[in-house]
């Protein structure tokens, strides 16, 4: 059995203002560097192998708690948004022509316009998931981690996702030759002592 310990990028000035990032390569902002300095993986997490995102956000993300640079794989990069990246997702919303859905209404094969769907991110990301061969932390985003998640807990996009999903915690997934299961609660990372 090999472990996943998911963990989400700190926040960029682009998710403090509510725009949809995807692939687009948005740095940390500096609250969040002050932040993930102040915290490290626990044990034994602090020993399992490191990956990121190739994204800037998730490897500076990685090397700030890890105090390493993690190995890179595009599997893990954000969720393509298309036409949407850079937009406020809040106008999307209120615009009822823009095709835009709440996550609960996906499904597997939403797909924003010139994007990918939660499919389309599972195709690469099992693969990647199977190819592990000892317990691994993978610094990622929100959209990677939804697909595992998911994946791990048989949901289907639709209807309430049976998981939410903060910063500062490791989601923790089982993958062996049965399937996949999600544990219950996730880890915190902790705070350096001063």
């Amino acid at each position: 059995m090999i472990r996943l310990a998911l963990l989400r990028h700190g926040h960029t000035d682009w998710n403090r203002a509510g725009r949809i990032q995807g692939r687009t390569d948005i740095p940390l902002d500096t609250d969040a560097r002050l932040t993930l300095k102040g915290l490290r993986l626990p044990a034994p997490w602090d020993r399992a192998d490191l990956w990121s995102s190739p994204l800037s956000r998730a490897v500076e993300t990685a090397k700030l708690v890890a105090g390493q640079t993690p190995k890179t794989d595009p599997a893990l990069i954000e969720m393509n948004w298309g036409d949407w990246e850079g937009l406020h997702a809040r106008d999307l919303h209120e615009d009822t022509s823009s095709g835009i859905r709440h996550i609960e209404d996906w499904g597997w094969d939403y797909t924003p316009p010139n994007g990918e769907s939660p499919a389309d991110l599972r195709a690469r990301l099992v693969p990647w998931a199977h190819s592990l061969s000892a317990d691994t932390v993978a610094v990622c985003h929100i959209g990677v981690m939804r697909v595992l998640l998911a994946q791990a807990m048989g949901w289907d996009f639709n209807g309430p996702a049976p998981f939410g999903i903060k910063r500062n915690r490791l989601y923790v997934i089982a993958i062996d030759t049965t399937g996949w299961s999600a544990e219950a609660k996730p880890v915190r990372l902790l705070e350096v002592a001063s």
